[in-house]
């Protein structure tokens, strides 16, 4: 039987469109556009100035902060401009611009290394100065995240791919199934675990099989078949139909005794010790029924989305909706200006929304938002506190807990959008647990 969590929803996933289609890597671009925000922590500074020519696989953005992540560049070519620019989470963030050579000299920094020869520090400082992050779409630095303060008993692999249409990660199974585990078997000694294990929804059986015939594939690797439905693959869901535990209100996997990485972010990990290469591609899904040729494309960080749009046959149709990751918890953009980063999974061309919604329905107190909330809570009550802005009543509710996949407001048959609420007092509760906090309460 396969492992799964209490709550959720089958989404139609609509991953057909690209599911059976070999990954195109794509061709030459001429600019590369290189945000100096792809991370969860501390901001970057830039490393290059203007006129500066760079190599492929150079640091061109770094902190000296732990928990920050360096920017490399994916061509060679010469720096044109330091500006702000679109990036997809709806800000301006600034950016630096290279002009590609399309000759791809590689830097002289860039070289493969032994995994197996290594100790800990030595491993978590490749992973780091490769510019690792959750490559899914949280960006946290994974050296962070392989430097847990208690010892853990598991790291998972994460190939859910639970939000519909993406189907990047099912690729990488099918395409670079060694990579997986021989990154997997990095995290693994960086933890010091003898097994590993990797989570992946029965809508992928033929990745299963894929990675069960990889060569490094052996027994102290562990692949769960998990139930095929939403949200699958968000770290505490995951965590609980693999290993049974609950991760503490408020706490981290770590607190549950394990670790998650995401499958694109496996492959970075290999990338970075056979190659030397550090996090400058991946695997970017442009699908949906705006788009003439859905694809998934092997994809050099920094080129602009226009770009991958134009590689995709254009638009066969005017988009309702672009959205930089999956419907349910993506980001709607105003334009295809932006540049791939190494969160962007996907890219979404949708011509009419399957769902609309009404922002004065009532509530019909039917409890289907309760029913399906995948962190137990109650949605409706979380509503109330935001519509009455009683911050207190929102954080009696655990509203902090919501991990806002959206399900409430998808499975609403009174078509509320309960999430839209739920974040409008979200930030509110969150900085009255930060005063309260900072005055030792």
């Amino acid at each position: 039987m396969a492992a799964t969590f209490k709550g959720g929803f089958h989404i139609r996933d609509r991953k057909e469109l690209t599911n059976e289609k070999q990954t195109v890597r794509l061709p030459d671009c001429d600019m590369h556009i290189y945000p100096m925000r792809q991370h969860i922590g501390a901001p970057l500074k830039a490393l290059v100035s203007v006129g500066d020519k760079v190599k492929v696989g150079q640091k061109i953005a770094d902190s000296g902060e732990f928990v920050s992540a360096p920017v490399h560049s994916s061509v060679s070519g010469t720096v044109t401009d330091i500006k702000p620019y679109f990036h997809d989470s709806g800000s301006m963030v600034e950016a630096i611009f290279v002009e590609n050579d399309k000759e791809y000299t590689v830097s002289d920094d860039v070289c493969p290394k032994d995994y197996k020869s290594m100790n800990r520090d030595e491993l978590l400082s490749v992973i780091r100065e490769a510019g690792i992050v959750g490559m899914g779409g949280a960006g946290f630095p994974t050296h962070v995240k392989l430097s847990p303060k208690q010892k853990v008993d598991y790291i998972i692999v994460n190939g859910a791919e639970c939000e519909p249409y993406i189907t990047s990660d099912h690729r990488y199974m099918l395409e670079n199934a060694d990579d997986i585990i021989y990154g997997l078997k990095v995290a693994m000694k960086a933890l010091d675990l003898e097994d590993g294990y990797i989570g992946v929804e029965l809508n992928k059986k033929n990745g299963i099989e894929s990675v069960k015939a990889s060569k490094e594939y052996g027994e102290n690797i562990h692949i769960i078949e998990l139930k095929t439905k939403y949200p699958q693959g968000a770290e505490k869901q995951l965590i609980k139909a693999i290993t049974g535990r609950n991760v503490p209100a408020g706490g981290l996997p770590a607190d549950a005794g394990a670790v998650v990485i995401n499958v694109a972010t496996a492959v970075a990990i290999a990338n970075a010790f056979k190659t030397g290469l550090p996090a400058i591609e991946k695997n970017v899904t442009v699908s949906g029924d705006a788009v003439k040729n859905p694809s998934v494309f092997r994809v050099r960080t920094g080129v602009p989305v226009s770009f991958l749009i134009e590689q995709a046959g254009g638009f066969a149709n005017v988009p309702e909706k672009i959205v930089s990751g999956g419907p349910m918890m993506g980001i709607s953009q105003y334009n295809t200006d932006y540049p791939v980063t190494k969160t962007t999974s996907s890219v979404l061309t949708i011509t009419k929304a399957e769902k609309t919604y009404d922002p004065d329905a009532p509530c019909i107190r039917c409890g289907r938002c309760v029913d399906h909330c995948p962190m137990r809570l109650m949605p409706m009550k979380l509503v109330q506190a935001s519509k009455k802005d009683d911050v207190d009543m929102a954080q009696r509710y655990n509203i902090l807990e919501c991990i806002e996949c959206g399900l409430c407001s998808y499975i609403c048959p009174a078509n509320k959008n309960l999430l839209q609420f739920i974040r409008m007092i979200k930030p509110e509760v969150m900085k009255k647990v930060r005063e309260e906090k900072n005055n030792g309460k």
